[in-house]
């Protein structure tokens, strides 16, 4: 398998742990305080150093990993022992996108011509709700290039209602027809 299959296996994992256990939240936050570690490059050099003992980065993690639970610290240990912990943030963001999936939660991205409102925003976002059946999370974004309306993108999906395709779909209309 490749290295960008593991986050979403080991994601895939954990969540069917958390969600068996009843501790999904828990799992999240210590998989935010396990990615934290990758800020620290020379911690991570240390935990992939073959120099160093097991033992040792054990005791590293210790350190540094203060208050997660058992499970996740086996975790942790396990992604050390096999040179992954450079996975940590995929796995996290993989976690997160399963977290969602379970509580019926869709993220959208939202670009409109100009920056929205709260009330725009809040409509957007009802409209989506109502198409997709999920509670939709809104990341707006602005592109003067679309004219006006809106273009948003879930899970893969594009509803492009923007001012911009709707007049090139009208010139292909009438380029047709002056035929």
């Amino acid at each position: 398998m490749s290295e960008k299959g593991y986050p979403k296996r080991y994601a895939r994992a954990i969540f069917e742990i958390a969600l068996e256990q009843g501790t999904i939240e828990k799992w999240q936050t210590d998989l935010v305080k396990m990615s934290s570690l990758k800020d620290d490059k020379a911690l991570l050099l240390l935990l992939e150093s073959p120099r160093l003992t097991f033992e040792d980065k054990q005791q590293l993690l210790n350190e540094r990993l203060v208050g997660i639970s058992p499970g996740a610290q086996n975790f942790a240990y396990l992604l050390t022992q096999r040179n992954r912990m450079g996975l940590i943030s995929g796995i996290l963001q993989q976690y997160r996108s399963l977290v969602d999936a379970h509580n019926g939660v869709a993220h959208a991205i939202v670009t409109t011509a100009i920056p929205l409102d709260s009330p725009e925003r809040d409509k957007i976002g009802r409209t989506l709700e109502s198409l997709t059946g999920k509670k939709i999370i809104i990341d707006a974004r602005v592109d003067p290039e679309i004219v006006g309306g809106f273009i948003a993108r879930i899970d893969g999906t594009l509803l492009d209602g923007s001012t911009r395709s709707k007049l090139m779909a009208l010139k292909r209309d009438l380029s047709g027809i002056s035929r």
